[in-house]
């Protein structure tokens, strides 16, 4: 399968037809949001994976009544952490010592450098560096779920605080950032399916300096 070929065949689905993605398609996809890079490992972001069709449709209008927030087979919530304390930075870089089994002077510093930075800043600062994090993840999902010919929807449009009251992410020190339901298209119903993917030429969009 041609991941290029995959890229040029998705769209944002503007209906899906509520038929399930298989398990490991699912868990593939998630793979990949939990292997994308993030600025200095911290992985500042979760993903609630919500199948419940009760709970789906509790989130519904909290979307602006979308009909793929309930059509979907999954809703993937990326929630980016709310800022950055001493106990979520260490936490990271324990667990790297910890898996690579011993302790680098140099990343050490690097660990302290953070400190004295990242906890001191407006939370609000800290949250919106955390919620770039979860775009970057949030892409590398769209692009394996293309891979897996799975469907998706990336969704800015909804209430977060009322998302994240729904889903109790505030006492997880968690704030919604996006929506993307995955599952497989409704052709029959989705005006969209049919359109010719526009994007910018390669010579509008790409500079190359030698």
């Amino acid at each position: 399968m041609n991941l290029i070929e995959q890229l040029n065949w998705r769209y944002a689905t503007k209906a899906m037809n509520q038929q399930i993605v298989p398990t490991e398609k699912v868990d593939t996809i998630l793979e990949a949001a939990r292997l994308a890079p993030t600025s200095s490992g911290l992985q500042p972001f979760e993903i609630i994976v919500i199948s419940n069709q009760e709970l789906k449709e509790k989130i519904k209008p909290i979307a602006y009544n979308q009909s793929v927030v309930t059509d979907c087979s999954h809703l993937l919530v990326f929630a980016a952490w709310d800022t950055y304390t001493a106990e979520r930075i260490n936490h990271m870089f324990d667990l790297t010592n910890e898996k690579r089994g011993f302790i680098n002077e140099g990343w050490e510093n690097y660990r302290k450098m953070l400190l004295a930075s990242y906890p001191s800043k407006p939370a609000e600062e800290n949250f919106t560096h955390a919620a770039k994090q979860a775009y970057i993840g949030f892409s590398m999902a769209i692009a394996a779920a293309a891979f897996e010919g799975v469907d998706t929807t990336p969704m800015e449009g909804f209430d977060a605080a009322a998302l994240d009251t729904l889903l109790g992410l505030n006492e997880k020190g968690l704030k919604s950032v996006l929506l993307l339901p995955i599952g497989y298209r409704d052709a029959d119903k989705d005006w969209l399916v049919n359109l010719k993917k526009v994007r910018k030429s390669k010579e509008e969009f790409i500079t190359a300096i030698k």
